[in-house]
């Protein structure tokens, strides 16, 4: 057994699993006890990659190639995360962030993001370190394809944990085991105790901060309480969330609002976006609904209402339970309402670690506002309430709603700024006059800037208009001083002279990294916003790795601007036809549609990596270079906010030429250096004869 864990290729499956699987961890559990980081995961995605590529470069140093540092510093990190209040306060008037606005921590403590970023660096880099002398122990790409199969297991594993709502002790065990495999194949000697007794620790302090009434959802940790009113409470990441209000109960105004304005009407045909714990559907039984849908993207939350809420509603013969994001529902069905209600469907969490995008981002557009619209039946009404905590925030809301419905909304604004609006023929039917019942509020007005409609391309409705805020900019500059320090002094460590970096596949992972993002935005805006579709979308983007692998290994290819030429051709065709335009129906053409118009360009891209990557005497620096690219690519992600996500499209397309430009380069420098090819060592699974090594083609 220990035998087969010394193989290369093992070794290599296991290293690229183990870093993906804790990658994923640490995306998951960190912002889960820091509240701020769940808005700013994407840092951690950055922190990834550039560890990674950092790790690959103290590499290049035999004596440094082990993974002994790595559960020490991710015990340090477990326990700096578990033992100290990590939280801040964010007051903007311009952006809004739930949860955080409310928070008493200080304002000042801004460095929290930097300094979970260096941590997370740290962590990855120590354990990223074997990867360069097994990236050099094969020809490219076998040692590419091995490191995307161990990826795959990785993304595969920690999925499966979170379907099966696993908590971080399960997680943190499993990444304890993967470890001591990676540990067991090295050459650890006398570190292999010390390095499984501090693993071993990671997860008693995991498991002594655990609490046995909390849920783990594929999206939040999920607590529960008891107020004084007796009433059961819900908060997710440590974020106030939901209450399981009685019909009868106190509860906030804007619950009863719509049938105050309209006292004398029934709604036969409710559909519930945001359905949670199941007050809103308890309340649209007790007017007299006679059937409601009710859609929850959150099982676990939905679970909480099934077992726990007081009027029982989701047992009610008259409830249909769905598990579906809010547009993926309004999507895949024609089933037309007489109430639609948005029932606050305000996350606490981003879709993905790639994109600012939360998971109500595309309800909130004005073709999401359209679909609703089209759902409604002649005499329907469609209703939205929350705290919306500002008043642009509201005059945003009411002027979409204005734009999408003849007559416009209605309004009513209560303390802290909650407030309900509605529309629809059943608003407009009233000719501009009040309703029958309960008066309504003017639109507040907001001065300048004049807020901004969120649309399917710019889906910030918490963003008063395009920009990019101070602690953004602010943390992505922490961020580069991080990696150019961390970059440099691992250069140094590692001996690697810096005409060794390779600005082609640097540039190639700035370009990559760009299209992934805009590819699963598109993905969960035509498919949902769930954590299935992130998932499945990521496996299907290595998959694409493979298969470009595969191509690259059976066909010589002997002229790159050939595959070049494709993928811009792919990439107009993107900008051309933007997701929103894909939305047709039957589903399996939309599905065929949108896989070839997203997918093509990735495919391409990958076609273009692995072109250069087949040659490349130096994989583990070509990795390395390209895994620090990633990382500048996660911060050009922020361009979004200025210009929405088609135009992430004119960038990637710039980056491919640029790095089609350097590829002439590379190679000429790349040619001069083949002494620095791939290095099998004891154990390897390839000749060592560099000589005797198939050659790439026939991989």
């Amino acid at each position: 057994m220990i035998e087969l864990l010394r193989g290369n290729r093992v070794r290599l499956v296991l290293t690229s699993g183990a870093l993906l699987f804790v990658e994923l961890l640490l995306i998951r559990w960190i912002p889960s006890e820091v509240r701020y980081i769940g808005f700013f995961s994407n840092f951690l995605l950055m922190a990834s990659f550039l560890g990674s590529g950092i790790g690959i470069l103290l590499g290049r140093r035999r004596e440094l190639a082990t993974i002994a540092l790595f559960p020490f510093l991710l015990l340090a990190v477990v326990a700096l995360v578990t033992s100290m209040e990590w939280n801040i306060q964010i007051r903007s008037q311009d952006e809004i962030f739930f949860g955080l606005a409310e928070n008493r921590a200080p304002e000042t403590n801004f460095l929290v993001l930097p300094l979970m970023f260096a941590l997370v660096t740290a962590v990855m880099a120590t354990l990223a370190i074997p990867l360069g002398p097994l990236l050099r122990s094969m020809p490219p790409l076998h040692a590419y394809a091995w490191d995307i199969t161990g990826s795959m297991l990785g993304i595969a594993g920690f999925t499966v944990l979170s379907a099966a709502g696993t908590s971080p002790i399960v997680w943190f065990a499993v990444a304890a085991v993967l470890v001591t495999l990676v540990a067991v194949g090295s050459n650890l000697g006398w570190l292999r105790v010390p390095v499984v007794g501090a693993l071993l620790l990671v997860v008693v302090i995991v498991t002594g901060q655990s609490r046995a009434d909390e849920i783990w959802s594929p999206y939040y940790r999920i607590n529960t309480y008891t107020g004084g009113n007796g009433q059961l409470y819900v908060n997710v990441n440590g974020i106030p969330h939901q209450a399981l209000h009685p019909v009868d109960s106190e509860k906030e105004p804007f619950y009863d609002q719509l049938y105050k304005w309209f006292p004398d009407r029934t709604y036969d045909d409710v559909l519930i976006i945001g359905a949670g714990s199941g007050t809103d559907s308890a309340i649209a039984l007790a007017r007299g609904a006679q059937h409601v849908d009710a859609v929850e993207i959150d099982r676990a939350i939905q679970q909480l209402g099934i077992d726990h809420h007081p009027n029982r509603p989701y047992q009610d013969a008259r409830v249909s339970r769905h598990e579906n994001d809010g547009r993926a529902y309004l999507r895949g069905t024609d089933k037309q309402y007489d109430l639609v209600i948005f029932a606050l469907p305000d996350s606490l969490t981003l879709v993905s670690s790639t994109a600012n995008i939360r998971l109500e981002s595309f309800l909130f557009t004005e073709q999401a506002f359209e679909s609703v619209r089209d759902h409604l039946k002649p005499d329907g009404i469609f209703v939205l309430y929350n705290y919306y905590r500002e008043d642009w925030l509201i005059a945003k809301l009411a002027r979409m709603l204005d734009d999408t419905f003849e007559g416009g909304p209605i309004l009513r604004v209560y303390n802290a700024r909650m407030a309900t609006l509605a529309a629809g023929p059943a608003v407009a039917a009233l000719g501009g006059g009040p309703p029958p019942g309960d008066s309504v509020d003017p639109i507040p007005t907001t001065g300048e800037p004049e807020p901004t409609p969120a649309t399917d391309d710019w889906p910030f409705l918490y963003l008063r208009t395009p920009f990019i805020a101070g602690h953004y900019l602010v943390a992505l500059a922490f961020a580069l001083l991080i990696a150019v320090v961390g970059v440099g002094g691992a250069a140094r460590v590692g001996g690697v002279p810096l005409r060794r970096f390779s600005p082609h596949f640097f540039v190639l992972g700035s370009a990559f990294l760009l299209l992934e993002t805009r590819s699963l935005v598109s993905f969960s805006l035509l498919f949902g916003s769930t954590w299935l579709v992130n998932a499945m979308a990521f496996f299907a983007i290595l998959a694409s790795v493979l298969l470009a692998i595969l191509v690259n290994a059976r066909f010589r290819i002997s002229r790159p601007f050939v595959l070049y030429g494709l993928l811009f051709v792919a990439l107009l065709v993107a900008y051309v036809l933007p997701p929103e335009s894909l939305l047709i129906d039957p589903p399996w053409l939309r599905y065929v549609a949108a896989g070839a118009v997203a997918f093509a360009p990735v495919f391409l891209a990958n076609l273009v990596f692995t072109y250069s990557f087949r040659d490349t005497p130096t994989a583990d620096m070509a990795f390395a270079s390209n895994l620090l690219g990633a990382m500048v690519g996660g911060a050009l992600e922020y361009v979004a906010l200025l210009s929405g996500y088609r135009a992430l499209l004119l960038i990637v397309a710039a980056l491919y030429a640029l790095a089609w430009l350097f590829a002439t380069r590379w190679r000429v420098l790349a040619d001069t250096d083949l002494s620095a090819g791939y290095e099998p060592d004891s154990g390897s699974d390839t000749p060592s004869d560099p000589e005797s090594v198939p050659a790439p083609s026939r991989a």
